[in-house]
C-alpha cells in the first residue's frame, strides 16, 4: 500500500484525476478564448498562483504568529508576518487580520466581534447595489441581526446622505455599513463618518470591490474614515480569493478572536502566502498605472455605450464598473448574458435600483474591466467591445451577424492573451 500511494502522489494531475485534469484544461481556456467582463474578476499573476498551489497547503497553523497551537510554524509565520506588514503599509492601517477566507468571512467576523444578536445594523439594499452581508434578509446578517437598509435617489440613482443621516438618526444603528457590488460610483467615507459620529454607531466599510483602486490611490482610503474595514484580496486588487479587515487598534484584539477561534479554524497557509504575493505587487511601479487604466477604460466603455444609446445608472462610472438598464433595449438581463456568452462576451445579469422584475431575470447587467485591462487592453478596445456588445444586443436574431461578432470577439482575445 505504502508503494502505491508513493507512486500516486508522484502522478500528475492528468494520470490521477483526468477528468479534474479535464476541467481545469477547458476553464483555462474558457478564460482565454472570452471577453471577461465580470466586474469581481481578475487575472492573477504567476507568481500568485505558484504560491497558491505551494506546499504551504500542507501545513495546519491555528492561531496567530508567535501564538500557534501547533508546533513547525517557523515558516508559516514568516508568511503571515509577512502579508500583514505589506497589507498596514499598502494602506496605512493600525491592525489587519490576513486569514479569513472570503470577504464574507471577514464581515461575518466583524458582526460577531462588535455586535449582539439583535442589534440594529444600517447597509445598503442588496436591490440597490449592496451585498447580501449588509443585511440582507436571506443571509445570516440580516436573520441574526436587526437590520435596515437605505437606498439610492430614484432620479440620480446615487446614495443621497441627507436620506442616510434621517435614517440613522430615527433607527440609531449600532453599526452602519457602507461599500456596494454594483454601485458604479465613489462614495463619500467621510460623509458616513460624520452620520456615524452624530448618532453614536461604529462606521464599517465593506471595500471589497474597490480595495486595489484604493491601494493605487485612485480612490480615497476609508481605513482614515471607518473603525473597520473589510475587503477581498481579489477583484479589483488582482490577488487570490480571500478576505482581510483592517481596523484601529481598540478593535483588533476582539477582530482576531473572532476570525479564530470565533469563526473559523486553521487558516489558509498557501492563500495567506499568495496574499503576501499581492501585497508586493500593489507595491510595484506598475500598479498604479494598471488600476488608473482599469478605471479609464471603464469610462471610456461607460461613454461608448451611452453612445449606442445604451442607459447606464448614474450616467457613467467612476469605479471598475458600468451598470447597464436595458429596459430600452427590449432585453432582460438574463436574455443579454446568455446572448452576449453565445459571443464569447462574458457578463452578469443584474438587479437595478426600483428594478420591475425579479433578482433571476432582472433588468440589467453588470460589466467591469478588471480582467481586460490585466489581459492589456485600453481604450480603443473598449470601445470596439461596446460595438460588439451593441451589435450583438440589436441584431440578436441574425445568427450570421453573431457569428461574425464572435470571430471579432475572439481575434481580440488572440491578441491579448490570458498568460504568456
Amino acid at each position: 500500500m505504502d508503494k502505491v500511494l508513493l507512486t500516486t502522489s508522484k502522478e500528475s494531475l492528468q494520470n490521477v484525476d483526468p477528468e479534474i485534469s479535464s476541467a481545469i484544461t477547458d476553464e483555462q481556456k474558457r478564460q482565454q478564448d472570452n471577453l471577461v467582463m465580470i466586474a469581481s474578476e481578475n487575472l492573477v499573476s504567476k507568481a500568485v498562483l505558484e504560491a497558491q498551489g505551494s506546499i504551504l497547503t500542507n501545513k495546519y497553523a491555528e492561531g496567530y504568529a508567535g501564538a500557534r497551537y501547533y508546533g513547525g510554524c517557523s515558516c508559516a509565520d514568516r508568511v503571515e508576518e509577512l502579508a500583514c506588514g505589506r497589507a498596514k503599509e499598502l494602506f496605512k492601517a493600525e491592525h489587519v487580520n490576513v486569514q479569513p477566507h472570503s470577504g464574507t468571512s471577514a464581515n461575518m467576523a466583524v458582526y460577531l466581534a462588535l455586535l449582539k444578536p439583535g442589534d440594529r445594523i444600517l447597509g445598503m439594499d442588496l436591490s440597490h447595489g449592496g451585498h447580501l452581508t449588509h443585511g440582507s434578509k436571506v443571509n445570516i446578517s440580516g436573520k441574526y441581526y436587526h437590520a435596515f437598509s437605505y437606498g439610492v435617489d430614484q432620479k440620480t440613482c446615487m446614495i443621497n446622505l441627507e436620506e442616510v443621516r434621517e435614517k440613522a438618526h430615527q433607527i440609531k444603528p449600532k453599526l452602519i455599513i457602507a461599500g456596494a457590488s454594483s454601485y458604479p460610483r465613489c462614495i463619500d467615507y467621510e460623509g458616513f463618518k460624520d452620520i456615524a459620529r452624530e448618532t453614536g454607531a461604529l462606521f464599517m466599510v465593506d471595500m471589497a470591490h474597490t480595495a486595489g483602486l484604493i491601494a493605487a490611490g485612485v480612490h480615497p482610503n476609508p481605513v482614515f474614515s471607518a473603525d473597520i474595514v473589510t475587503a477581498t484580496t481579489h477583484k479589483t486588487f488582482r490577488g487570490p480569493r480571500g478576505g482581510m479587515i483592517f481596523c484601529r487598534k481598540e478593535f483588533a484584539s476582539a477582530i482576531d478572536k473572532a476570525v479564530f477561534p470565533g469563526l473559523q479554524g486553521g487558516p489558509l497557509m498557501h492563500i495567506i502566502a499568495a496574499k503576501a504575493v499581492a501585497f508586493k505587487e500593489a507595491q510595484l511601479p506598475g500598479y498604479i498605472p494598471y488600476q488608473k487604466m482599469v478605471t479609464a477604460n471603464a469610462s471610456v466603455l461607460a461613454e461608448a455605450l451611452i453612445g449606442h444609446g445604451f442607459d447606464l445608472l448614474t450616467g457613467g462610472t467612476d469605479t471598475h464598473l458600468v451598470l447597464v438598464d436595458l429596459r430600452s433595449k427590449n432585453i432582460s438581463g438574463k436574455e443579454a448574458e446568455t446572448l452576449l456568452e453565445e459571443v464569447n462576451i462574458t457578463v452578469n445579469k443584474n438587479v437595478i435600483p426600483f428594478d420591475p422584475k425579479g433578482a433571476n431575470d432582472p433588468s440589467g447587467i453588470r460589466l467591469g474591466t478588471p480582467t481586460l485591462t490585466s489581459r492589456g487592453m485600453e481604450p480603443d478596445q473598449m470601445r470596439e467591445i461596446a460595438a460588439l456588445i451593441n451589435e450583438a444586443l440589436a441584431r440578436r436574431h441574425d445568427q450570421e451577424h453573431l457569428k461574425n461578432i464572435k470571430q471579432r470577439a475572439c481575434s481580440l482575445c488572440l491578441q491579448y492573451p490570458v498568460y504568456q
